[in-house]
């Protein structure tokens, strides 16, 4: 019995219960270590989204033989010069826009109080309503009520991570150049404790993960830049207000998979409303054909079937990932997801191999 599969299973999860609930008994012991690695946890995150936007620079730069510094200073240089010629090209428009959207706030604040006292006047006359048309009434407004509160909590981690971020920017570029500087160095750090078949399957369980998170990072920053593009191209053509302000949202939020375009979609429904009503169908209409060519040629391409993960997983990762860790859990979700299915498929393989070879001894 102890041979079947389904009782080494039980073992383990019982085991891994165990090691959980002892863990979490002498927490106490981790904090320390916990603190820190909050501490380095986003910049080293934003330095590693940066070492692998730019190893490929680094690559085609060493294949024509430049020295390691020289790649280095040369990608640190394009990204200064990068940053400062999209400051210079949009910072005016951005000021102009943020400015107009200050100017502009009573007006939205009084647009949507006066959107508030529509709902309440509807509510406080609701019993010469039939009741089916009561019941539709609160069941929305129930619907609405839960959306809010969801969408406070996500603004509030957002935020939280933004101030994050500022205050440990100075890391990043350490990380990130280190990275540069050491990345070949990391993988046999780590296998170099292993010998035989061992070795050899840890060493290919770490390229297979340098190449997923390598496939994700790259495919999904270019599907969240084609996608805002083709975005702010719509909401030029339809007129919309704070367009590029609403377009630079889009390209953080559409780098969530799936959900991420409709959390987008949310604000510039919200200026559609206030601008025009009619701009809520065109703002529709953009968002649909965006998401429609996203869909169909832009993620297929670029992505093609690099994470083989199923859709519904994927909101599913995300939905859990953002009530555990917030927004920067819902940023990480899908490439862990990613990382922890390709070491269970390598150990799975490894114990067939082992598997098919005992048999073929006896």
């Amino acid at each position: 019995m102890t041979r079947k599969v389904w009782f080494q299973v039980g073992v383990g999860i019982l085991l891994a219960l165990l090691i959980i609930k002892y863990f979490i008994e002498i927490h106490w012991i981790f904090s320390p270590l916990v603190i820190i690695l909050k501490a380095i946890f986003v910049p080293l995150l934003l330095g590693g989204v940066l070492y692998y936007v730019t190893e490929p620079i680094q690559r085609f730069l060493e294949k024509r033989k430049w020295p390691r510094w020289a790649s280095i200073l040369t990608i640190i240089v394009g990204l200064i010069a990068i940053v400062g010629s999209f400051g210079w090209i949009i910072g005016n428009p951005i000021a102009e826009q943020v400015n107009k959207l200050v100017k502009n706030a009573p007006m939205i604040g009084a647009s949507i109080s006066s959107s508030i006292q529509e709902v309440i006047y509807v509510l406080q006359n609701q019993d010469n309503f039939p009741k089916q048309l009561n019941d539709v009434i609160e069941k929305t407004a129930d619907s609405v009520q839960d959306i809010a509160v969801v969408a406070s909590k996500g603004l509030v981690s957002f935020l939280q991570s933004i101030v994050s971020v500022s205050l440990l920017a100075i890391l990043i570029p350490f990380f990130f150049i280190f990275m540069l500087k050491d990345h070949e160095k990391f993988a046999p750090s780590i296998y170099k404790y292993f010998s035989g078949e061992r070795q050899q399957w840890v060493k290919k369980t770490l390229s297979e993960i340098d190449d997923v998170l390598r496939s994700y990072i790259q495919g999904q920053l270019q599907i969240s830049f084609l996608l805002a593009l083709i975005m702010y191209v719509g909401y030029l053509i339809i007129g919309l207000e704070y367009s590029l302000l609403l377009v630079i949202f889009a390209f953080f939020m559409n780098m969530i998979p799936f959900i991420g375009p409709w959390i987008a979609f949310t604000p510039a429904l919200i200026v559609a409303v206030i601008q025009d009503p009619v701009l809520v169908i065109w703002v529709s209409v953009v968002t649909l054909v965006a998401q429609q060519i996203d869909s169909n040629f832009i993620t297929p391409n670029v992505m093609g079937k690099s994470l083989d993960i199923h859709p519904l997983t994927v909101i599913t990762i995300i939905l859990a990932a953002g009530n555990i860790a917030g927004f920067v859990g819902i940023i990480i979700a899908v490439p862990f997801y990613a990382v922890l299915k390709v070491i269970a498929s390598n150990i799975y393989d490894q114990r067939n191999a082992i598997k098919k070879k005992a048999t073929k001894s006896v």
